[in-house]
């Protein structure tokens, strides 16, 4: 396994918060799969203060797709960064039977990551309090779990 490229990113909670909730935004919808909105959305019903969770819930998932892009770039040294090659939906996290998360690039986002990086694998760990949210994203070589074909 080779380390191509280490991403992290931090999210305050009550910034991202408003943000989602200016009127008429289409950040969540632009930004999250249907999947995640739903996942966020089974998370805030079962929490005591559904806006709260739901918002720390979505920043934490923001922070991993952050975190992948700043990765990506890191892996492409001497290419410029990636984020204008970048649809947030073709990010998604996901979740396995025991909640733990993982980061699957797809679409047209999974193309342009396989072009430019070949057979990937995507480690995601990420985190929240109250106030703030991070996620961490090494992607190597080593493609046990890989970039969705």
């Amino acid at each position: 396994m080779s380390v191509l490229g280490v991403g992290i990113d931090l999210v305050e909670v009550e910034s991202f918060s408003r943000q989602l909730s200016l009127p008429g935004t289409t950040f969540p919808d632009g930004t999250f799969t249907a999947q995640e909105l739903a996942i966020a959305e089974e998370a805030a019903r079962s929490a005591h203060c559904y806006s709260s969770a739901r918002s720390r819930h979505l920043a934490a998932r923001f922070a991993a797709k952050e975190a992948f892009v700043k990765a990506w770039s890191s892996a492409r040294a001497g290419s410029p960064p990636v984020m204008n090659e970048v649809d947030w939906l073709g990010l998604e996290i996901r979740k396995d039977p025991w909640d733990r998360p993982s980061l699957h690039p797809r679409g047209a986002t999974a193309d342009r990551v396989r072009e430019s990086l070949g057979d990937i694998r995507v480690d995601l760990s990420i985190t929240h309090e109250d106030s703030m949210a991070a996620a961490m994203v090494v992607i190597s070589t080593d493609n046990r779990v890989g970039v969705e074909r």
